[in-house]
């Protein structure tokens, strides 16, 4: 009989797919009609779980699975599964880290570089027709360069430093903050996120950081200051983002990338309006490439835990 695992989240590569199925009796947790039954009937005999960063898996779901060898996360985030929990059932907790950073980093260049540029606003110029009606060049306002902007890197990690090397690449200075001064690192390290902000051109947001919230506020807006670009790449909630939609509003700042946002898929309205702000629906991570390690790295999670193994990317044990 083949070991049955429970997918609280979609995997979207076929292939992936298909060795979960050759190897497991895969019951796709989002496609039962009455989950809760389904558990109470089933859940002793659940010997993994996969799932996604944001889905995580709540501690009562995982009292409900006495049998579980492991819970692969389909991603980086974790802070939706009680990890400490977890370390006291010897449970091993696991996610995809080093294989979103490639593209995470790319993204947040390329956020930064639209909003600089304004590469959405405009075009919607030439899509909507407006440049046959007002082809004079005055007709869309002057944007930003970015090369040799100073850059300030909120978070030094595989994120971070992979941003650093690409903002390095159009001649950027850097800056970071993060817990502590890094040995590694050769770019300068500035202690607080409001010195940073005030040294900086453009913010990118890179930490990981899963306890903090609001961070980026009124103050470190300001610090920024009118000429000034937001990104993050990292945790919605690591903006106020009441804060930041006003400071869009007033021109406090220039502009903004964002890819994650507090209260997923709800965004505010103010940040949906701006032309001064690019938009993304949380795809840091979303390519082909990306999504077919983060499947690989998921599978091998799965089948070292029900080899008796402790899986290489477990967080937990």
């Amino acid at each position: 009989m083949k070991p049955r695992i429970l997918q609280l989240n979609p995997i979207l590569i076929p292939a992936a797919n298909d060795q979960l199925a050759a190897l497991y009796e895969v019951h796709k947790y989002f496609e039962i009609a009455d989950p809760e039954a389904w558990l109470r009937e089933y859940g002793s005999s659940i010997e993994a779980v996969i799932t996604g960063g944001h889905t995580g898996i709540s501690r009562p779901m995982l009292e409900q699975l006495p049998a579980l060898k492991v819970v692969a996360v389909n991603g980086v985030g974790t802070d939706a599964v009680d990890l400490a929990y977890c370390r006291t059932r010897g449970l091993p907790v696991t996610a995809t880290l080093g294989a979103l950073t490639e593209d995470v980093a790319d993204l947040a260049i390329g956020l930064l570089i639209a909003a600089c540029r304004n590469l959405c606003a405009g075009d919607r110029f030439v899509r909507d027709g407006q440049w046959e009606l007002y082809p004079q060049p005055s007709a869309i306002p002057l944007a930003r360069r970015f090369s040799g902007m100073r850059v300030g890197i909120v978070g030094m990690g595989r994120v971070g430093r992979a941003v650093a090397v690409r903002a390095a690449a159009f001649g950027c200075p850097i800056r970071y903050t993060d817990l502590r001064a890094m040995d590694d690192i050769a770019h300068p390290f500035v202690p607080t996120l409001l010195e940073l902000a005030q040294e900086s051109d453009a913010l990118v947001l890179c930490a990981a950081a899963d306890q903090a919230e609001g961070i980026v506020n009124a103050a470190v807006l300001d610090a920024l200051g009118p000429s000034g670009f937001l990104v993050n790449v990292a945790r919605g909630r690591l903006v106020n983002e009441a804060d930041l939609a006003a400071a869009v509003t007033a021109g406090r700042i220039a502009g903004a990338g964002l890819d994650v946002f507090v209260d997923e898929p709800r965004v505010p309205r103010a940040l949906r309006q701006s032309d001064a702000v690019t938009l993304q629906a949380h795809r840091a991570s979303a390519t082909w490439e990306t999504r077919a390690a983060m499947a690989d790295m998921v599978l091998a999670s799965v089948a070292q835990a029900l080899a008796g193994e402790r899986p290489a990317m477990s967080l937990t044990t």
